[in-house]
C-alpha cells in the first residue's frame, strides 16, 4: 500500500524504534524511582527532553504529555481571561475553547479567508486589551496553510495576552517563532511513537495543572512517564533537526510532481504560496472523495482530519474557507514525507486520475 496520510500519522523512524526497544525489555524501570534502574530510565527521559526542546524556542521548559490533545487542553484550561482563536483550528482547540466558554469565559472565534489565512486587521481588532490567551495553529492539519504566527503573537503581547501555538503539523519542519509563549507538539507526527506529546512553556509563565497526582513532570504535570515513548520522541526530534534540509528538498520535489501530474482539473484548497509542501489538499468538482478513497485500496489517503473522519459532516476547515458542501465532499488530502518515493507519487496520481475520470464519465 502507498501511504499518503502523513497528517494523520507518520511512519515510525527505524532509528526511533531501535532506541525504544531496550526500554520495553531490560530497562523497564520507573523513571521516578530512586534506585539505579529508575535513575537509568529517568536519565533517558531527560536526554529525550533535551532533544525535543532543541526544536523549541529558547528560554522555556518542556513537559511530556500523553499527546498534543492533552497539551492543548492544559494550555487553554490552565490559562485565564478571554480567548481568541480561529474557525479553522483543530478540534482539540475548538472543543476546549467552547468548553471554556460554557464556564462563562469569553471566547472569540475569528473567520479565515478563502486562502485559509487570518485577516491581520480583523485579528488586531479582536485581540484587544484584556484578552488572556490567543491560540492559533502554525500549519493547518487539513489544508497545510501556514499562519503568520510571529505577527499574531506580537498582537497578543501588545494586548497583554499569552500566545499558544499549535505546532503539531509544523514541528521540526517550519520554524516556530521565538515570541510564542506556549507550544504544543506531538511525537507521532514527526516519525516518533504514538501516545506522547509535549507542552513547551516560556520561563515565568505559570499554568493551572490539568492532571493532579504526583507532579512528576515539569510545570506540575502528574503521571508516570513511559521512558520508551520519551526516547522514541527524542530520537525522532533529533532526526527532524538532522534531516531538515534533505526532508524539505524531498517534499518540494514530491509536491512539484504531484501538482504537475494532477493538472488543472484539480483545484488546490487554501493558499498556494503560504503552505507546507507535505500537505496537498485539493478538489475536483463532481468527484465523490469518499467513494474515491473506498475504491483505491492500494492507496491510504483521506478527505479530512483523522479525528473527524467518522462524523459524516463536511470538513469544518473546508467550510471555513468558503467551500460548499459539494466542494468539500469533492476534496481529498494527500500527505507525504520522508519515506514517500517518487514512484509512490507517480503511481498514486495515476490511480487517482483514472478513478476520478471513471466517476465523471458515469455522471454524464
Amino acid at each position: 500500500m502507498i501511504y499518503l496520510d502523513y497528517q494523520a500519522t507518520t511512519p515510525l523512524a527505524p532509528e526511533a524504534r531501535e532506541a525504544m526497544l531496550p526500554y520495553l525489555g531490560e530497562r523497564f524501570g520507573n523513571p521516578h524511582s530512586p534506585h539505579r534502574m529508575g535513575r537509568t530510565a529517568g536519565a533517558a527521559v531527560e536526554v529525550a527532553r533535551e532533544q525535543v526542546s532543541a526544536l523549541c524556542p529558547p528560554g522555556g521548559r518542556l513537559a511530556f504529555t500523553s499527546g498534543a490533545t492533552e497539551a492543548l487542553n492544559w494550555a487553554i484550561k490552565g490559562s485565564s481571561g478571554p480567548i481568541v482563536t480561529l474557525a479553522s483550528e483543530h478540534a482539540a482547540v475548538l472543543d476546549s475553547v467552547r468548553a471554556e466558554g460554557r464556564t462563562s469565559r469569553e471566547v472569540r472565534i475569528l473567520p479565515v479567508g478563502s486562502d485559509g489565512l487570518v485577516d491581520i486587521e480583523a485579528a488586531g481588532a479582536a485581540i484587544r486589551p484584556g484578552t488572556g490567551l490567543v491560540t492559533m495553529m502554525l500549519v493547518n492539519n487539513e489544508i497545510g496553510v501556514i499562519q503568520p504566527i510571529e505577527r499574531l503573537a506580537n498582537l497578543a503581547h501588545e494586548a497583554g495576552a499569552l500566545f499558544l501555538c499549535d505546532a503539531v503539523q509544523g514541528f521540526g519542519r517550519v520554524a516556530i517563532p521565538g515570541n510564542c509563549d506556549m507550544v504544543a507538539m506531538s511525537s507521532h507526527k514527526i516519525h516518533g511513537p504514538m501516545g506522547i506529546g509535549a507542552l513547551w512553556v516560556r520561563d515565568g509563565i505559570a499554568l493551572e495543572t490539568l492532571l493532579h497526582g504526583g507532579g512528576q513532570e515539569p510545570l506540575g504535570r502528574s503521571g508516570t512517564q513511559a521512558p520508551m515513548l520519551c526516547v522514541g520522541f527524542g530520537v525522532a526530534a533529533s532526526l527532524m533537526e538532522e534531516r531538515h534540509d534533505a526532508d524539505a528538498a524531498h517534499l518540494d520535489k514530491l509536491w512539484r510532481i504531484a501538482t504537475t501530474r494532477l493538472g488543472p482539473g484539480w483545484t488546490i484548497n487554501g493558499s498556494f504560496a503560504q503552505r507546507y509542501h507535505g500537505n496537498l489538499n485539493l478538489r475536483c468538482d463532481g468527484v465523490d472523495a469518499a467513494r474515491l478513497i473506498s475504491e483505491l485500496r492500494e492507496l491510504a489517503f483521506s478527505s479530512s482530519s483523522a479525528c473527524a473522519s467518522g462524523s459524516g459532516r463536511p470538513s469544518h476547515v473546508l467550510k471555513a474557507i468558503g467551500l460548499s458542501d459539494a466542494e468539500a465532499r469533492s476534496s481529498i488530502r494527500l500527505g507525504f514525507g520522508r519515506y514517500t518515493s517518487v514512484k509512490d507519487i507517480e503511481r498514486a496520481t495515476d490511480l487517482i486520475l483514472e478513478a476520478a475520470e471513471r466517476q465523471l464519465q458515469w455522471a454524464i
